[in-house]
This record gives structure tokens, sequence and C-alpha cells, in this order.
């Protein structure tokens, strides 16, 4: 099979799933990029950041329509990782692959085993934002983006949930303007790296995961949320164990 049409395939799940679920779209697009296209490591996480910010602001366009993002509770999310996002992207490009490669790793399982979990409880709207916690959350997310080269959507949406105190749809939708934001900020401190990215095979991947976001917002609207998720999450976790094993032997 041609690297196009790879490209093509893979695109298309990562915005499926980035659409259907707010988040997640990334922790296929990295082992994507390395296994079936290639590229290393750092520039696999460097491509992942631009396929994941133009996924994030289609599908935020979809779900902003239906009236499901929180401005004020997103915007205040996404600054507190805005910094951590920025340095995560400037350090990374100077981790060893291996390293790089069993943290994504890691990170993967951590989400897979995070969708498993039964739906968090959604936090009383007359309860108080702990502000603090927020901004821990925030910093921690756009720390893992500016690494790894993942939106971090599996951690915005319970965050925004049990934090913030959002609903699970507009947590879904709010958690896309937080991806685009901090994916915006790593990408800006990649901008100086010196790591060689193909972008002819970039281009028709982010452009078919640009269309999947579409056709995933209209899915998560017909198909129920927790088989969408557990679906992904068992993918996920089988990428988890192979990217894992590929770095320890």
């Amino acid at each position: 099979m041609s690297a196009l049409v790879l490209a093509l395939l893979a695109g298309g799940l990562t915005g499926l799933a980035l659409g259907a679920l707010g988040g997640g779209g990334s922790m296929l697009a990295v082992p994507a990029l390395i296994y079936l296209l290639g590229f290393t490591p750092a520039a696999a996480t460097t491509a992942g950041l631009v396929v994941v910010t133009l996924t994030s602001v289609t599908a935020l366009v979809t779900h902003a329509r239906g009236g499901a993002v929180r401005w004020r509770e997103g915007a205040l999310f996404a600054a507190a990782g805005l910094v951590p996002a920025a340095i995560g992207g400037a350090v990374s490009g100077q981790l060893p692959s291996g390293v790089l490669t069993g943290a994504f790793a890691v990170v993967a399982a951590l989400a897979a085993v995070r969708m498993l979990r039964p739906p968090a409880t959604v936090r009383p709207d007359e309860a108080p934002v702990r502000t603090r916690r927020v901004a821990r959350t925030g910093a921690g997310l756009g720390a893992v983006t500016g690494v790894l080269g993942v939106g971090g959507g599996f951690l915005a949406v319970p965050a925004l949930v049990n934090v913030v105190g959002l609903r699970m749809r507009a947590a879904v939708g709010t958690s896309l303007l937080v991806i685009t934001v901090n994916s915006l900020a790593a990408l800006a401190a990649r901008a100086g790296t010196t790591v060689d990215v193909d972008w002819a095979a970039v281009a028709p991947f982010a452009g078919t995961a640009v269309l999947g976001a579409w056709d995933g917002r209209r899915l998560a609207a017909k198909v129920s949320a927790g088989a969408l998720q557990r679906t992904f999450a068992v993918a996920l976790l089988a990428v988890a164990a192979f990217m894992l094993a590929d770095a320890v032997l």
C-alpha cells in the first residue's frame, strides 16, 4: 500500500476520533506517522501537532455551531497551559527517540484506561470552581501537549467536567478550544527546531483528518458515547502495548 493511501486512511481515522470524542485523535496520529509513514518520533510529534491543530479547529467550529462550547471557561483552562506547552515543545526535540516513544506509549495507555472507566460525576453547578486546581490541571495538560504532540482531550474532558463543572456535551466541545490553544503554543515553540518533517506526507494526512472531524461530529450524534469510547480505548491499548514493546526491546 502506498504512503499516500496510508496517510489518507490514517488521517481519516484521526479526524473521526477527534470529532466524535473531543480528543484522542493525536493518539492515533503519532503512531501512524511513525510506523506507517516512517517518521522519527520527534518529527511525528511535530507533525501530529499540525494535524491536531487543524482538526481541532474544524471540530471546534461544528461544536460551537451547536452551542456546545463554553468560551470563558475554556479560555481560563487553556491559559494555564500556554507556558508549559511552549516549554514542552522546545524540550521535545532534545529527547532521545526511545524516551519519546516510551512516554507516548504510557500516556496512550493511561488515556485508554481513563476512557474505559465509568463517566465522572458532574460537579454541582453551585459549587465553586477551584482556580488552583484548574491552573494545575491546565498546566499539566499543556506540558503533555508540548512534549508528546498530543492534544490531551482525554485529560481535558474529565477535568472540564470535574474541575470546571461542565456537562459532558459542553466539556467535549470546550476541550477542543483547549486543545487548539495548547497545540498552537507547542507548535510556536518548535518553529525554530531542526526536526525534518515530510510535509508532502503530512498534507494529505491532515486533509482527510479535517474531513473526518466533520463526520465524527455527526457520528457522535448517532452512536452512544460510551460505545465509541470503549471501542477507541481497546484500539488505543493495543497501540500503546506495541509502542512500549518497541521502545523497550
